[in-house]
């Protein structure tokens, strides 16, 4: 008998699995068949949940905080959320401008699901994160690519900006420090940003700081410091997951103008209601906590990562890296690999073919660039034990160093 076939819309055609998603699935089926593996997809770190917030969510319960929260999140968090940027960044932030959902992806897809129509656009530098286009997508918005190349340290110039921009353009996302590429803004890029926002006032900014607590390099004045006059138009999102090890726990945060926050909050009444209440109760223990050993221990650990991963890798011919300014990723140029024969007899055509040779090859799970809108690229998370990480990096090189060049192949 013949299975229905399930119309489905427009929306969800639009759209993809998550390519990273895609990527940790295929490698946990060769796992799952016996093959060793080592995967470096995700942008997990390995750490534990510190203990302490651990007790904090254990205390919770204990109090019985186990019911439905408020939509846009409980006092206690949008509270916490407010005092510990305002810390930070001297700038004054009101808890009633704090939105909390079930992770920062939630916060990104309410905020287009309340302010895109169909056909709106949206500025997306390139190399970006993989979900960006696809919650446009799914809001019934247009993505506006911007190739933001190596030469440019993968970061968008105020002119690519100004030429990107239409009366169809509804927001920008900036992402610093950035995922895939580690890129970090600084203060004069940004101010160079921020002149031609003020030429088009009816573009919005989304700027994604999930890896706020997590750079290499000092970091600067922030963005709201820098242009408080674009402050009625920015949303500011940041989340427990990779400042906290906390991402199973699925809390995100966004910082906006009140309209917006309520904006957000009417979406998500209809679509989730409140984040958990235990994991928002631990989140709010994790920004209030005067300890910061935990934070700085993570950075340092993926600091000293990002420079074992930037050595070897500029170790093996035909591979480049810039060396990140932040995040825990290597977005790693493979374009010398391009046109090179494996020991089979294949060539290598696409970033695609140099990921799946790695992961069959040589057992390393990474994605390939063309998921994060630039080839021939790959990432590779170095978010994992020292010791997974050394072997697959060696793994890499040795994999490489089986291959050879087409024109030697094509000898008689």
């Amino acid at each position: 008998m013949t299975a229905p076939t399930i119309p489905l819309s427009q929306r969800a055609r639009r759209v993809r699995l998550s390519p990273i998603a895609a990527a940790g699935q295929r490698a946990a089926a060769l796992i799952s068949q016996g093959r060793d593996v080592l995967t470096l997809t995700s942008g997990e770190p390995e750490f534990d949940t510190p203990p302490a917030i651990q007790q904090a969510a254990i205390a919770a319960m204990a109090r019985g905080e186990t019911r439905y929260t408020p939509t846009p999140g409980t006092q206690a968090l949008r509270r916490a959320v407010a005092e510990r940027f305002s810390a930070d960044h001297a700038v004054p932030i009101a808890p009633a401008e704090v939105f909390v959902a079930s992770g920062g992806k939630q916060v990104i897809f309410d905020a287009f699901a309340a302010t895109l129509d169909a056909g709106d656009e949206v500025i997306v530098p390139a190399p970006y994160w993989s979900s960006f286009p696809d919650i446009v997508r799914v809001n019934d918005g247009n993505p506006v690519i911007v190739p933001c190349d190596q030469q440019s340290g993968f970061k968008l110039s105020a002119g690519a900006l100004e030429a990107a921009i239409t009366p169809r353009t509804r927001w920008l996302i900036l992402n610093s420090p950035s995922n895939p590429s580690g890129a970090v803004y600084t203060e004069d890029e940004l101010l160079a940003l921020a002149d031609v926002l003020r030429r088009h006032p009816h573009v919005l900014v989304l700027l994604d700081e999930i890896y706020d607590h997590i750079r290499f390099v000092p970091p600067g004045r922030h963005w709201l410091t820098l242009a408080p006059d674009l402050r009625g138009r920015s949303l500011i999102l940041n989340g427990a997951s990779k400042t906290y090890a906390m991402t199973g726990w699925r809390i995100g945060w966004g910082i906006a103008p009140a309209e917006l926050v309520q904006a957000m909050t009417v979406i998500q009444s209809q679509v989730s209601s409140g984040a958990n209440s235990i994991g928002q109760a631990a989140a709010a223990a994790a920004l209030l906590a005067n300890d910061r050993a935990f934070v700085e221990q993570a950075r340092d650990a993926y600091a000293r990562r990002a420079t074992l991963t930037v050595a070897a890798i500029n170790r093996v011919p035909g591979l480049r890296l810039l060396p990140p300014d932040g995040a825990f990723f290597a977005y790693i140029h493979c374009g010398g690999l391009i046109g090179q024969v494996r020991p089979d007899g294949q060539v290598l055509s696409t970033d695609s073919d140099v990921v799946d040779w790695l992961l069959d090859s040589a057992g390393v799970a990474v994605v390939e660039g063309a998921a994060y809108g630039m080839s021939p690229y790959f990432r590779l998370s170095f978010a994992a034990a020292d010791n997974v990480l050394e072997a697959a990096l060696q793994r890499i090189g040795q994999a490489v160093a089986t291959l050879r060049p087409a024109s030697v192949e094509a000898r008689p």
